[in-house]
């Protein structure tokens, strides 16, 4: 998602991570991700302290929301955005994090709609688009999904034009990246760009494959990708999650059938 379309607070900056796995099969070393947790336990903390001290500090919600996600408590974080909601009704509109919170809590419907009156704020960015589709795939289906694909008119940032495009079909995954090798980024800008893709690249095998599995190394990719460790953007941490999630997922369902 944007980080700079105009939301009232700034979303937390930084690395961070679910729990790691005990097996250490992580993108990120052990210790960076303990330093990573140790930061946003203590954001929790001092949030916390502060919406202690006034109930209604809205940004303090903003704050403690956004840390509780990073740790991987999508139910703290949803009840601190709908608080913000609830102190100040003109944030819902805007308040695409609470779409994220309700999409990992399984809330699929709570996720779309929340995803689609962003919409009518942010015309624009394909990315929302995208997690729209993905709650209606998981809350109906591909043809209620594929029905309800939002319409965009203007141009969006690389890679969205093309992911959106795979989304709706009209697209295959190799060709995502080949479209990007050919553009001629500069390489910082190109690993940036690479960011984006493994992520929905990664999303989409995922939610449209027989195999989860294969979605992995993608986003294995995005959670490991220099732009999103250095910068530690909101969406960076999303993709870690997200391959947290998956990664447990896969190895679960190996443990329960040795032969596969």
């Amino acid at each position: 998602m944007r980080t700079g379309t105009g939301n009232l607070f700034c979303l937390l900056l930084g690395i961070t991570a679910l729990n790691p796995l005990s097996h250490g099969k992580g993108p990120v070393p052990k210790e960076e991700i303990d330093a990573i947790q140790a930061r946003y336990a203590a954001q929790e903390k001092a949030a916390s302290s502060r919406l202690a001290e006034n109930p209604k500090d809205v940004s303090a919600y903003s704050a403690r929301g956004d840390a509780r996600l990073f740790l991987g408590d999508f139910a703290g974080s949803r009840s601190d955005y709908e608080k913000m909601i609830e102190l100040n009704p003109k944030l819902e509109v805007s308040h695409w994090r609470l779409g994220i919170a309700y999409f990992y809590l399984k809330e699929y419907p709570k996720a779309a709609r929340q995803f689609e009156i962003y919409h009518g704020y942010d015309q624009v960015d394909r990315e929302n688009g995208i997690w729209r589709f993905m709650s209606q795939y998981k809350a109906s289906g591909p043809k209620v999904a594929a029905k309800g694909l939002l319409k965009y008119e203007k141009d969006d940032r690389p890679p969205y034009p093309w992911l959106y495009e795979m989304y709706a079909g009209r697209l295959e995954p190799g060709k995502v990246f080949k479209t990007i090798d050919e553009q001629g980024f500069p390489e910082r800008y190109k690993i940036r760009v690479l960011f984006h893709a493994n992520l929905y690249v990664g999303i989409y095998l995922e939610l449209t494959g027989a195999d989860p599995g294969k979605a992995l190394p993608y986003l294995r990719k995005a959670a490991s990708n220099e732009y999103g460790r250095s910068t530690g953007t909101y969406m960076w941490q999303v993709a870690r999650i997200h391959h947290e999630l998956l990664l447990k997922s896969v190895e679960s369902g190996k443990r329960a059938d040795p032969k596969r």
